[in-house]
């Protein structure tokens, strides 16, 4: 598979995964159990099948209008959103939301909308196609006990995908794709298919979800710790090892058992989830691992000026590549750009190599960025030998321009592109 292709994949990957979301949601204890009263309310029941599948169409639009106007406004206030995710006093609330969810999921509370606005909302609507596009549309907030968890996770990856260059058509064909997930049944059930009998199982879902939003906090805390997202990374061994600890902790009970057992079953449990949730982050921890090699990170204006004076020193062209943990684009480059077989060892050879990692902020960060207008993630810069950084070493202490590179890249960029670029880079 070519560097692009398994973009791709990652890519189609997400919209997949958006659906199936959508469609777990349904098979939650709030959502199931009224689908056939639902497609019965709003006429889909006991008609052609052309006029089944009109009524469950508009149904579906409805939720996904409601779904996919989320997801335009939160991509729309999202791209201020990356620079903060390398700030605890921002990282650690939502972690926090995220933790209560997966709670939740696991029936520590419920979260329930007022009784008062439930009932208004169950009066939206009625039969026909009008009624059921108005039924799908407050279907959210009627559901929310089960889908709310959800949702609020899916917002808040493309809150951080809209910071990461992902313009505001991603998240709401994120979300239009979720409501098409959620929509599924709705159309089966229209058309005459039979559910299957609400039981133990829907609970197992729960628990499914509530597993996916403890990995989900994990995955935005690792920008504040190096350590968590270093955990157990070995090329070797580390993708085996957090698959076994997965499977281990899914087989002790991370999903069958409950806590509304006994104290035996509410510690294997635990145990469970806790093996399950570990062994994820580690499999997520050695997807994304890419060895270090000749790359110098650098932390300070200090740091910078040491390494730039040693490739003048060496004559050496100069590779800065601009990154955080959080932008995937970024890790792209690392994995499928830069460690790629044939592109590694010539930028081992001839080039000089500086990471600036800017996962957190601080002022010398900052005024590293402004200095190669690399405020936009990701960035790689390209810079022949000839350039002499030392003369501007002034500016670069106040954040003003430095010398423009030979290349500029902003955007993920596969090995069989970026390999012509180096080369013309002397």
């Amino acid at each position: 598979m070519t560097p692009t292709e398994a973009l791709d994949t990652v890519t189609l990957s997400t919209y997949a995964w958006a659906f199936g979301q959508g469609v777990l949601v349904d098979l939650t204890p709030c959502v199931y159990p009224l689908i056939p009263i639902t497609v019965a309310v709003f006429g889909a029941k006991g008609v052609s099948r052309g006029r089944a599948l009109f009524l469950a169409t508009a149904y579906v639009l409805g939720m996904a209008t409601l779904y996919t106007t989320l997801g335009i406004l939160v991509a729309l206030s999202g791209g201020k959103f990356g620079a903060w995710l390398g700030e605890p006093v921002v990282v650690l609330p939502i972690v926090g939301v995220l933790l209560a969810l997966a709670a939740s999921m696991f029936g520590a509370f419920d979260i329930q909308l007022p009784p008062s606005l439930q009932t208004r909302l169950n009066a939206v609507g009625g039969a026909g196609p009008v009624g059921a596009f108005l039924m799908g549309l407050v279907s959210g907030f009627i559901s929310a006990p089960c889908t709310g968890p959800v949702l609020l996770s899916l917002l808040a990856f493309i809150a951080k995908a809209s910071a990461q260059g992902q313009g505001i058509g991603y998240g709401a064909s994120l979300l239009f794709t979720y409501a098409l997930g959620m929509g599924t049944l709705f159309f089966a059930v229209a058309l005459g298919a039979s559910l299957f009998r609400p039981g133990q199982w829907m609970e197992y879902v729960k628990s499914f979800f509530g597993i996916g939003l403890l990995v989900m906090s994990l995955w935005f805390l690792a920008p504040l710790s190096p350590a968590l997202r270093g955990f157990l990374t070995d090329p070797t061994w580390g993708l085996y090892l957090g698959l076994g600890l997965t499977a281990a902790g899914i087989l002790a009970g991370a999903i069958h058992l409950s806590y509304y057992g006994g104290a035996g079953e509410k510690l294997r449990k635990t145990a469970g989830v806790v093996a399950t949730v570990v062994g994820m982050q580690v499999m997520i921890n050695n997807f994304l691992y890419v060895p270090t090699g000749s790359w110098k990170t650098v932390e300070t204006i200090a740091d910078l000026e040491a390494a730039l004076l040693d490739a003048e020193d060496r004559h050496l062209p100069v590779v800065i590549d601009f990154g955080a943990s959080w932008c995937p684009p970024c890790l792209e480059m690392e994995k499928l750009t830069f460690h790629d077989a044939a592109i590694e060892p010539e930028l081992e050879r001839r080039f000089e190599l500086i990471k600036v990692d800017v996962s957190q902020d601080s002022p010398d960060k900052s005024a590293i960025q402004r200095a190669f207008a690399s405020q936009t993630l990701p960035s790689v810069l390209l810079f022949n030998s000839s350039t002499r950084f030392s003369d501007s070493f002034d500016a670069l202490r106040a954040g003003e321009a430095m010398p423009a590179p030979a290349k500029q890249i902003s955007k993920f960029t596969p090995a069989s592109e970026f390999g012509p670029m180096i080369a013309e880079v002397q």
